[in-house]
């Protein structure tokens, strides 16, 4: 028989569990809040010793290394040691390590004696050679930052496994927070510290510890860089930098001129660019047309130092060309400064001031705990040598007690007891060797208890004197100032000594004829070129809309049917023949699709008006100054009204022009001539005017002129506005309808 089978229960569908809700404030303050701290904290911001967590991870390991007096060792050995302390891979590290090298140059003061290539800060194409082929120690610099290290100055964390302990700062003789460049980009802060020369750091350090009402601008004059360059100094700027921490001054390079060769040679750029962002830069614009002067430019960096050369064409002037390349290249750049240091866990933008305010206080917290440290050492001794000099009355009493003890365990208790000393200093007096109990070694041992004292009583009296705390750090800088020869790299020139470039200065000045066409090319013609061929060459169905004379430095404003105007210069146009199309202004000026320019105006000084004639029988008139701007703005929205069609556009206008409107009306057509003093002016270029010709139906203004040449022009004058106009006859009637 078939076994019967048991009819198996369905088992219940789960459910998908629907997400639960959560408030994304609560997701930010428990996800994305701790990691922006970790950030801030452990990473991107330097704290009061001038270092970031991976600078201090990388120095102290090669401390430990002992590398601080020794000879250099393989990179790849220093940076494998290095990840016990710091997990973010070898590459990282190896980066860091790079930064701080003397080859790199990218601090003035650099923290690590290298040997190889470790590349440089002003070159983006000179890689630094793998960490395999490269050695370092530390530089002689860095005792003073681990000369108290293991005095308790400073304290000691985990580190990430628990294994080993790390500083939570280096105990820095200077302050090394304003000598060391620094930048850093955290979440929803950054920080970026640009140098200054340690001596200066120093000075001004010690000065400020004397009287804090010290101006530190008399000691500290700029910043410094190890790229050199030339500081554009701005003393209120400066100031403004030193008082709040925020602020930015410019850098140019340094140049020569070799007249024999006709050769410009660059040698010191700012700290902010590279070699090949400022040649990149130069051969733009001489592709450009912008700069014709340049014949070749090359980078000769070598093994001597940084150098681009530039050969300049026959009869350029130098200096001309120069103060153009300050203006269009990175060869004069801004550096930005914000002081974010943490102080305690803390991020702060401080003054430099500030800055070294908290270092002081930082530095004299750590001076208080060395002293506290080796008061403590001393105490100890002190302890020991008063015991040994008890059993100065009696040595061979102690002796016979070791002696006749019979269990080694019993010999200190049995000195304790026997001299009424305490544990310690039994277990002192029990291990001196056989050798040193005689009666010299024990009377020189004892004779130390009066200089030891002095020495106590001297730290005593320094942990009970911020004055005494404060001279150690200030003998401790001048000894920094004396052991570190630290000279300026960046020269410092005054603002008011500069020659602002005026691009105009470099520009030659000529008359031009203008020529604007009804498609939108332009042409900018000489005369002499003008009187050798005028005959135009244009599109089929293209024609001559606009044309008139200036000179090639004046300003021009384009107006488009889209209600925008384009301003430029006329020299950022080639000069052109009449046989050429001429320049297609849509693509030029980076106009919009559909985009056509309909008019062209020179501005001059922009002390006239505009009038512009509107299809509803209304005509605006506004200043030319609503189109002045104080930027190099190229693009103006909102040129004119929107409200209505425009049918014609006047500029410059006087009070004294007339104007003739064309329009349709049941009776045909007419015409009204009006003065532009009848019309009111406005400031703004959007106003939608005022009603001038009476219109009624579907009526509109057709066109609308400078001049026209009526038989009898009073017929159509108008005294007072809005008017019909007076139908035009038929000898009055235009040969030719321009309309846009």
């Amino acid at each position: 028989m078939a076994k019967k089978t048991e009819k198996q229960p369905m088992r219940e569908v789960m459910k998908p569990l629907e997400p639960t809700p959560q408030p994304i404030t609560d997701t930010l303050r428990k996800n994305y809040m701790p990691y922006a701290m970790s950030v801030i904290v452990s990473r991107a911001i330097p704290e009061i010793d001038g270092f970031k967590p991976s600078h201090r991870k990388l120095l102290y390991t090669m401390y430990k290394m002992g590398l601080l007096n020794s000879t250099r060792k393989k990179s790849a050995n220093i940076v494998g040691q290095t990840m016990k302390l710091n997990p973010h891979g070898d590459q990282a590290i190896y980066e860091t390590m790079v930064r701080l090298t003397r080859g790199n140059e990218a601090l003035l003061t650099p923290f690590v004696d290298s040997k190889g290539n470790f590349g440089k800060v002003y070159s983006r194409d000179m890689a630094y050679a793998a960490s395999r082929y490269t050695e370092a120690k530390l530089d002689g610099i860095c005792q003073e930052l681990f000369r108290d290290i293991d005095a308790d100055a400073v304290d000691f964390v985990d580190n990430y496994d628990g294994e080993m302990k790390e500083p939570v700062l280096l105990p820095t003789t200077f302050p090394n927070i304003l000598v060391s460049a620094n930048t850093g980009i955290a979440v929803g802060m950054a920080s970026s510290f640009c140098g200054f020369n340690l001596h200066e750091v120093c000075k001004t350090a010690i000065e400020c510890i004397k009287n804090p009402e010290h101006d530190i601008l008399s000691t500290l004059p700029a910043p410094d860089f190890p790229t050199g360059g030339e500081i554009i100094f701005d003393e209120n700027e400066m100031r403004k930098i030193y008082e709040t921490g925020r602020g930015s001054f410019k850098v140019r390079a340094c140049w020569n001129y070799i007249k024999k060769e006709n050769i410009i040679e660059i040698t010191e750029i700012p700290y902010t660019t590279t070699i090949e962002a400022i040649i990149d830069k130069i051969a733009e614009l001489v592709k450009g047309g912008k700069i014709r002067e340049i014949a070749d430019i090359r980078d000769e960096t070598d093994l001597n130092g940084l150098k681009i050369a530039i050969d300049l064409k026959r009869g350029t002037d130098a200096d001309k060309l120069m103060d153009r390349l300050f203006k269009l290249t990175p060869l004069m750049d801004s550096c930005s400064c914000n002081f974010n240091v943490l102080i305690s866990g803390m991020p702060k933008v401080l003054g430099v001031g500030g800055i070294l305010e908290e270092w002081t206080a930082w530095r004299t917290e750590s001076i208080r705990r060395r002293v506290y440290f080796d008061l403590n050492k001393k105490k100890d001794k002190m302890h020991l040598l008063l015991g040994l000099r008890k059993i100065l009355l009696d040595i061979d009493r102690a002796i016979k007690i070791i002696r006749d003890t019979e269990l080694d365990s019993d010999v200190v208790p049995n000195l304790i007891s026997g001299f009424d000393i305490d544990r310690i200093q039994a277990e002192y007096i029990a291990e001196i060797r056989l050798r040193n109990i005689n009666k010299e070694y024990i009377l020189k041992r004892t004779n130390e208890v009066d200089e030891l004292q002095k020495e106590i009583d001297k730290l005593e009296g320094i942990l009970q004197s911020k004055t005494k705390q404060r001279n150690i750090i200030i003998k401790e800088l001048e000894t920094v100032i004396k052991k570190y020869p630290a000279e300026r790299h960046s020269k410092i020139i005054y603002a008011d000594e500069v020659k602002e470039f005026d691009e105009d200065d470099h520009i030659e000045d000529y008359s031009v004829l203008l020529f604007l066409t009804k498609d939108g090319y332009f042409k900018k013609i000489t005369p002499a070129s003008w009187r050798m061929s005028s005959e135009h060459k244009l599109k089929d169905g293209d024609k001559i809309a606009w044309e008139a004379e200036s000179t090639n430095k004046q300003e021009i404003i384009f107006i488009t049917n889209q209600h925008q105007a384009y301003k430029a210069r006329l020299y950022d146009f080639e000069d052109n023949k009449a046989s050429v199309l001429g320049d297609y202004l849509p693509q030029k000026l980076g106009m919009d699709d559909g985009e056509v320019p309909v008019f062209a105006f020179l501005p001059l000084d922009y002390k006239n008006t505009m009038v512009v004639v509107f299809e509803n029988g209304k005509i605006a008139r506004f200043s030319l100054e609503s189109f002045a701007t104080k930027t190099n703005r190229r693009r103006l929205t909102g040129a004119y009204s929107d409200k209505s069609p425009a049918v014609a556009f006047f500029a410059p206008v006087t009070d004294e022009t007339e104007i003739t409107i064309f329009g349709t009306s049941s009776q045909g057509r007419r015409a009204l001539i009006i003065n532009a003093g009848m019309l009111d002016i406005k400031s703004t270029r959007s106003t939608q005017g005022v009603q001038v010709m009476t219109l009624r139906g579907k009526h509109i203004i057709t066109n609308a002129v400078i001049t026209h040449n009526f038989n009898e022009p009073e017929r159509y004058k108008a005294k007072n506005i809005p008017a019909l106009g007076a139908v035009l006859k038929d000898e009055d009637l235009p040969e030719q309808q321009i309309t846009l």
